[in-house]
């Protein structure tokens, strides 16, 4: 396994799947288009190693395939899951016997945690004060507030308890010492600052980057508050993660194999406002006040390579990184919540708009309990829709799985839509950051309709465009949202699509042509309890009774935030220097 960024990139060049980018380039906007072009054709690493204004290289796109990310942590943290959740299956209650055969786990386990060493690499070079103007911080958008850290590991401390936390949270630049610090709804490192703000204290705070790519996968696993991140890496990585004490007094220990440390302190009660982003929902995050990080030192190799990745419109890393940790972590769910079978969230949408399980319904109505237990877990408590049903499915399979639901459902008895509920931070289609509603679809037991294929009806005045998405879903093309507010309402009650179960509104009916459209221009775009419709609803015994077709409103809304785009003279740019970024050999 690879103890720090280097191995991992030697490994790369032994796989001839690392590009080294010898001309110069801009981290302004042309290094984030360059790599955007090269991870839509699932392309190889980018080393930049001549960027403009800094000393330092640039990698982008180390986890951009899944050749990739199986070669940064192999199967071996899959293998080890499997077994430890089998272990505890077989174990309890203990059986003597049966302890023998799991001896390999207690040899890996002896591995876990950390490890302390006297000379490091991270300490080779220490400018203090602290210059965050010679790293070489990526603007990705131009609507961007500024320059990011886009792959930071942000170490903090509870001062109550020492428990850490390792988390990832975009850093926005503001001058040579000062940044924003991103710290969304339910984050680690924010309870951290909430605990040092009630004391009036400042909270240290240690930005590294590089190291070992187990640290960047535990610093956005979502795990139980009280699970250590650090544990979690040397996990993936194999062996303890090494620190080395901080010469700063009164700091954290340092990650010894990181290729940059920045410490420094977030004081209390002290807000600015931080963005926009152009975020991976493919969407610009606006503006909000969010504490600041103030830089003391950054500490890094002699030779430090700076590590960042792209966001914006899935698919991106991310999107592989995160179905990694779904495969990673999925033999934990029915450990964790005995009545689901298999669990799996739609990076597509932004992971936290769309997420579907497989639940045991082994008595009336249990499918409920087990997608109310889903919706209080951790970072799953933030998952917008929710598609539930009994029968073995590929979850991957959106498509089938949707027709398979929509086959079983009961609209008087199986949907539901909760108002006043927490929101994902970075969804804005309720119009109040962190507030919004979640709804429920449940499709369990034996089939109860067949699903209208396609579509042959004729058009009402009101709808330019009908394609059907798949069976028993139509999307529909109609006005923008400012010229017609009430056109989803009008198409529920038209009669004109009462064969449909559910028809999906939207700007433009292309979002119809593939899934990964379909999923990202439907579940970012609406918010449940404001923007879903019925041919009828009515209230019986204070249940809310819905009649198809359900209409959901996926129109873009004047509230919403801009779609990222890339600036046409960026796109020129690297259009005309595409040849220099990669000559012909």
């Amino acid at each position: 396994m690879h103890k720090n960024l280097r191995s991992f990139i030697e490994t790369l060049r032994r796989e001839n799947d690392l590009i080294e980018i010898e001309t110069e380039v801009d981290p302004y906007l042309e290094i984030a288009e360059i790599h955007r072009r090269v991870i839509e054709e699932q392309g190889k690493t980018l080393l930049f190693k001549n960027v403009k204004n800094s000393k330092f290289p640039v990698i982008t796109n180390l986890f951009g395939t899944v050749k990739r990310i199986e070669l940064a942590f192999t199967k071996k943290p899959q293998e080890f899951v499997r077994r430890a959740v089998e272990m505890v299956e077989v174990l309890l209650p203990p059986k003597p016997k049966q302890f023998w055969q799991y001896r390999d786990m207690a040899f890996s386990a002896l591995k876990f945690g950390t490890k302390k060493v006297r000379n490091a690499p991270v300490l080779e070079v220490c400018d203090r004060p602290a210059n965050l103007e010679k790293l070489p911080l990526l603007q990705l958008w131009h609507e961007d507030g500024g320059h990011f850290i886009t792959l930071p590991l942000v170490y903090t401390e509870s001062p109550t308890s020492g428990k850490h936390n390792l988390g990832m949270y975009r850093i926005q630049r503001f001058d040579e010492r000062t940044t924003g610090i991103h710290w969304q709804i339910g984050k680690g490192g924010g309870f951290h600052h909430y605990e040092a703000e009630q004391q009036n204290k400042s909270l240290p705070v240690t930005i590294f980057l590089g190291g070992a790519p187990a640290m960047i996968l535990s610093a956005i696993t979502p795990l139980p508050e009280d699970v250590p991140e650090l544990m979690l890496a040397s996990l993936l990585a194999d062996g303890k993660i090494e620190t080395v004490d901080n010469p700063i007094k009164n700091h954290h220990r340092l990650i010894a194999e990181a290729e940059f440390a920045i410490c420094g302190q977030v004081p209390p009660h002290v807000r600015r406002p931080e963005g926009p982003f152009g975020d991976h929902y493919g969407y610009y995050s606006l503006a909000h006040d969010y504490p600041i990080f103030q830089a003391e030192a950054v500490f890094h190799r002699k030779d430090a390579i700076y590590s960042a990745t792209v966001v914006g419109k899935p698919r991106q890393e991310d999107f592989f990184i995160g179905d990694y940790l779904q495969e990673l972590l999925s033999p934990l769910f029915p450990l964790v919540m005995p009545a689901v079978k298999d669990l799996w969230s739609y990076g597509e949408t932004g992971f936290h708009s769309l997420a579907a399980a497989v639940v045991k319904e082994r008595y009336a109505r249990e499918a409920l309990g087990a997608g109310f237990r889903i919706l209080g877990e951790g970072q799953l408590s933030l998952t917008k829709f929710l598609l539930l049903t009994d029968k073995p499915q590929n979850l991957r399979d959106f498509k089938s799985l949707f027709e398979h639901i929509l086959a079983r459902v009961n609209w008087e008895s199986d949907f539901f839509i909760f108002d006043r509920t927490s929101f994902d931070t970075l969804d804005y289609a309720s119009g109040k950051i962190n507030h919004g509603s979640k709804a429920m679809l449940v499709g369990v037991g034996e089939a109860v309709r067949d699903l209208k294929p396609e579509f042959n009806g004729e058009l009402p005045s009101f709808v330019n465009r009908a394609e059907v998405f798949c069976g028993g879903c139509l999307v529909l093309e109609g006005e923008s949202y400012s010229r017609s507010e009430n056109l989803a309402e009008q198409v529920a009650k038209s009669g004109k699509f009462d064969d449909w179960q559910i028809v999906v509104l939207h700007d433009s009916a292309v979002f119809a042509s593939s899934t990964d459209k379909f999923l990202w221009a439907t579940w970012t775009r609406f918010n449940p309890s404001t923007d879903i419709f019925a041919k009828e609803i009515s209230v019986k015994n204070n249940h809310i009774v819905y009649r198809a077709p359900i209409v959901i409103d996926a129109r873009m809304k004047p509230w919403y935030p801009k779609e990222v785009e890339p600036r046409d003279d960026i796109v020129k740019l690297v259009d005309d220097r595409w040849r220099e970024y990669f000559p012909k050999k």
